[in-house]
């Protein structure tokens, strides 16, 4: 099942289509307590990333694919390889402390922007073997480097 998801997630059409389908997975995921998501379905980590939104003080929820690395969890803004940041990215900036659900489970986190050669390193022998996808999501954002932020417990 993870090998189409990877297939699926290496197609421009799926992400517009997928991009769609995000409130309705994050009401799934609240119902389910996380037992179900769209990324689950597929074989792949999910979890619900709950911020702070940097003009409203408000807390913002949004579902994520995660990468699972040791205890932390690494997300990355690729927003569908579009050209603009996803906005829980730039909540994550203004507002490092956060939640993440996982699976029934709230844990509060912080979270660090990972770049130069932690980046690197991390997109190459971490990210990539999981979800190749983000390759071309990054090639589909042009010039823009997507976020990559690694989410410690606290």
């Amino acid at each position: 099942m993870i090998k189409v998801a990877q297939h699926l997630g290496r197609q421009q059409w799926f992400a517009s289509v997928g991009k769609k389908l995000v409130p309705a997975d994050l009401a799934v995921q609240r119902r389910t307590g996380g037992r179900v998501s769209l990324a689950r379905l597929g074989g792949l980590t999910s979890l619900v990333l709950t911020s702070t939104g940097r003009k409203s003080g408000l807390p913002r929820s949004v579902p994520l694919m995660y990468v699972p690395h040791g205890a932390e969890h690494i997300v990355i803004g690729s927003n569908w390889g579009q050209s603009t940041h996803p906005g829980w990215s730039a909540n994550l900036l203004a507002h490092p402390e956060a939640e993440v659900d996982l699976v029934s489970r709230r844990v509060p986190v912080r979270a660090r922007l990972v770049t130069g050669e932690e980046r690197d390193r991390l997109w190459r022998e971490v990210i990539i073997p999981t979800w190749p996808a983000y390759d071309d999501y990054a090639r589909r954002a042009g010039d823009r480097e997507l976020r990559v932020f690694v989410l410690t417990p606290r």
